[in-house]
């Protein structure tokens, strides 16, 4: 598989991760915030973990399981991350991403994830891409909303966050569903 590109789009880059990123990383999604509103993003975000995450990119995409975007602002100002976890066997992908939470409410995860989309569907071919939001962060359902995905249930008590389960709400788009441009 190529290189991982850089995408654009009217107010953000979505380009590779550097090991340059790693200390904005820890203090961006090392927030208390972003780890309560996300799956897998661990709070303390400890010396280090920054660096390791970085380090997989490149063969995690060359072995097509996970393209990792840096979501950044043409200053190179790092805002979040965003990511296609691929199942090319399947040609769909799950969709994933954190902003940091001074960038909350600006409608950069929407632009990003429409930027992934777009991606997902032209470049890398698949049918589907999915995505998961615990059921008591709105925002990210928004996000999912505004970008045409569909909803598709609720997993109940699906996963242990912090001492109790969560339920997940679960919304996909099909390349051949209609775009939010088409709303």
């Amino acid at each position: 598989m190529a290189e991982l590109p850089t995408l654009r789009t009217a107010r953000l880059v979505l380009r590779p991760f550097t090991v340059a990123d790693a200390p904005e990383v820890q203090r961006l999604a090392g927030a208390r915030e972003v780890s309560d509103t996300t799956l897998n993003i661990p709070y303390p975000y400890e010396d280090g973990m920054a660096e390791a995450w970085i380090a997989t990119h490149d063969s995690a995409y060359a072995r097509q399981e996970v393209a990792t975007f840096a979501i950044v602002l043409p200053d190179n100002r790092l805002v979040g991350a965003i990511s296609l976890r691929l199942e090319p066997r399947h040609r769909r992908a799950e969709l994933g991403y954190w902003i940091g939470t001074p960038f909350w409410g600006r409608g950069y995860a929407t632009e990003a994830a429409r930027a992934i989309l777009a991606f997902g569907f032209q470049t890398l071919a698949l049918n589907r891409i999915h995505a998961t939001h615990l059921l008591r962060n709105h925002a990210s359902g928004r996000v999912m909303e505004k970008i045409g995905m569909r909803y598709e249930g609720i997993h109940r008590e699906h996963v242990w966050k912090d001492g109790r389960f969560e339920d997940l709400a679960r919304f996909a788009i099909l390349i051949t569903d209609p775009g939010p441009e088409d709303r």
